[in-house]
């Protein structure tokens, strides 16, 4: 490789997978414009792992949904870029977003209910989300739905394929829903607060595997939550909303330590 095609590659590296810049989502309501993000700038590097903490209120899911486009009205974007993989996700059109969402991003929700319909069984939801992005036999989708069970750390696949979400545990949907996320290997996933409403044990787990899922695939991951000690074995870098605004952010160990200096604005 000559030098010019190593700048080049090394240049690449350190190209962020996600920038934001000076986001700004607002929700007009008849008492006033609510601000849930005014001004967020986020850049985030294949295979970073980005613990995006504040409480209630703060804006953080809000953030999420809006790299997603999954806002409603009176929500809407009103300023600001969210750049992907040198997409313009903002300007992008309904149906082109739609072919992003579960295939190069996906979402993990607090809620495994809002993934899983109750009336299908694993497999024919795994089989269905393959299938809606990538051209494969019923049976070469089946044997990538056992294949990230087992990723996920599931025991028994095949009895758990033929399962619906009602004979699961609370746990077992959460790893379903993860399951599903990195089932057609996005580069990205946000994780809204999914491990909030499990015990501490489970939530342990399921922190530990997705660390390791992410380290051996390079994807990359966005963790919002409220929890600051969530996130202290979990991210590389720790980002601190409040009232719509990153407020601190930094490495991991320096963010926790109160080391980082604050980025405030205005």
């Amino acid at each position: 490789m000559d030098v010019s095609s190593m700048q080049a590659t090394a240049t690449a590296r350190r190209e962020p997978l996600l920038s934001i810049k000076g986001l700004k989502t607002h929700f007009t309501t008849r008492t006033g414009v609510v601000k849930a993000v005014d001004g967020v700038d986020i850049e985030l590097g294949r295979g970073e792992i980005l613990g995006l903490v504040g409480e209630s209120g703060s804006g953080k899911s809000i953030t999420g949904f809006s790299i997603l486009g999954l806002i409603d009205p009176p929500g809407r974007i009103v300023d600001g870029s969210i750049d992907y993989d040198g997409l313009n996700l903002v300007s992008m059109g309904e149906e082109a977003r739609r072919q992003l969402r579960g295939n190069d991003i996906a979402m993990i929700f607090q809620d495994p209910s809002m993934t899983l319909n109750p009336v299908l069984r694993i497999d024919t939801q795994l089989i269905e989300t393959v299938q809606a992005h990538a051209q494969v036999s019923t049976a070469e989708a089946r044997q990538r739905a056992r294949d990230v069970l087992v990723q996920v750390g599931i025991p028994s696949p095949d009895e758990r394929l033929k399962a619906y979400p009602y004979e699961l545990s609370g746990g077992m949907r959460q790893r379903i829903a993860i399951a599903i996320a990195l089932i057609n290997k996005p580069k990205l996933i946000i994780a809204d607060e999914p491990t909030t409403a499990l015990d501490v044990s489970i939530q342990g787990q399921i922190i530990y595997e997705v660390k390791q899922l992410c380290r051996k695939t390079g994807t990359a991951l966005i963790w919002i939550t409220h929890d600051l000690a969530v996130v202290a074995g979990l991210a590389d870098r720790i980002s601190v909303m409040y009232v719509g605004r990153i407020v601190e952010t930094g490495a991991t160990a320096d963010v926790i330590r109160g080391l980082c200096t604050p980025t405030r604005k205005g």
